[in-house]
């Protein structure tokens, strides 16, 4: 598991390049944008939209949006997998079929805007939609195909160094080894056996470390906005709500006798907050549903600030240069800047946050398995 030490400062430089590369790019592209339209008539003008802009590169999708040049859109379609509970049938075809929400096929349209955006809503033979439950979406999307990657990643780097170990348990660590060794104490000592105890550490441990690294290594992949990097995986409530959920599963299951008792009949409490309406036992057992949403928010809503201050120093070229082409150039440099210093705190706030949530999980953990005298 030392492979994630090497990525770090190559994911370090990674990530600066590519942010300040696309950064010149989409510059390039809005320049060009406005010398052509200084040659239309201003009802032609494309008006830049930043709501449409920011939601757009944090929001999942049916299909891997790389960049548009002109009104080309260079994508990567992905499988679209829909169960029409009105046809009682399944389908499957990739998402370019929908020509990115142009087109329809079997009676499918991908929505682009209104409430239903991002949708996939079934139609008629003349493209009207249709007053009918939606299709069971069991599409790979965007966000999918980037667990997909963070976790082909975790097995390459995390496999040999674990075979290295099996074989060679005496021998000094070596290259990746060493550098993971550091990561792996640094959860097992710091994090599960203080926040645990000596007794049950120990099994709780793999799904710490887990944790930790699928978090940490998911946060820096999207730092980069190079495919098939960029996909704002643990910025997306669904996922860390996924995550928030395997927490709460896994204390129930590792949960001793003193931990349901302490819910079902809380010591030293009153009996007539027990009896005859349990006030107390709900609301014990409401705040433990309430530890894990809190870690499910914590995590989601610091990666999601951060790719949202990164994108609007983004959007300021575009605002700026909408107004002036000077202003546009000008205001880059601000942008660029502004870029570079959120990214370096971003690697830090990466670590921290799946520092955090370890940190917390192993916490509740401890408290699930504490025992009592």
């Amino acid at each position: 598991m030392n492979r994630i030490n090497i990525f770090y400062p190559l994911l370090l430089a990674i990530a600066l390049l590519a942010s300040t590369s696309v950064l010149s790019a989409e510059l390039d592209t809005l320049q060009q944008e406005q010398s052509q339209g200084l040659n239309q008539e201003v009802s032609k003008k494309k008006k830049f939209d930043a709501g449409k802009f920011l939601f757009g590169h944090i929001g999942d999708s049916h299909e891997w949006h790389i960049a548009t040049i002109d009104e080309t859109h260079i994508t990567v379609p992905l499988p679209i997998i829909l169960y029409s509970r009105t046809k009682n049938k399944l389908f499957s075809f990739w998402s370019a079929k929908f020509n990115h929400g142009h087109s329809t096929y079997k009676g499918f349209k991908l929505v682009t805007e209104g409430d239903l955006e991002g949708k996939i809503v079934e139609v008629n033979d003349k493209g009207q939609t249709l007053d009918l439950p939606l299709p069971l979406d069991f599409s790979i999307t965007k966000n999918v195909v980037g667990i997909f990657f963070s976790i082909i990643i975790l097995l390459l780097v995390l496999l040999p160094v674990a075979r290295k170990y099996k074989s060679n348990p005496h021998k000094a660590p070596t290259g990746t080894q060493s550098l993971m060794e550091s990561l792996i104490l640094f959860v097992r000592d710091d994090i599960a056996k203080p926040s645990i105890g000596e007794k049950h550490y120990l099994k709780v441990t793999p799904f710490l470390l887990t944790l930790f690294f699928f978090i940490f290594l998911n946060n820096l992949l999207g730092l980069i906005p190079i495919f098939p990097a960029g996909a704002n995986v643990t910025g997306n409530i669904a996922v860390t709500m996924g995550l928030a959920l395997i927490t709460l599963f896994t204390i129930f299951f590792y949960a001793n006798k003193n931990f349901w008792r302490g819910i079902v009949n809380p010591p030293e409490i009153p009996i007539f907050l027990k009896l005859p309406i349990p006030i107390m036992p709900v609301i014990e057992a409401v705040g433990w549903i309430i530890k894990p949403a809190v870690l499910m928010v914590r995590l989601f809503a610091n990666i999601l600030a951060g790719h949202m201050i990164v994108l609007v120093f983004f959007a300021l070229i575009f605002i700026f240069g909408a107004v002036n082409t000077y202003y546009g150039y000008g205001i880059s440099v601000v942008s660029v800047l502004l870029t570079v210093f959120m990214t370096f705190v971003e690697l830090l706030v990466a670590f921290i946050q799946a520092y955090i949530f370890t940190m917390l999980s192993a916490i509740f953990l401890g408290m699930a398995t504490e025992e009592h005298n």
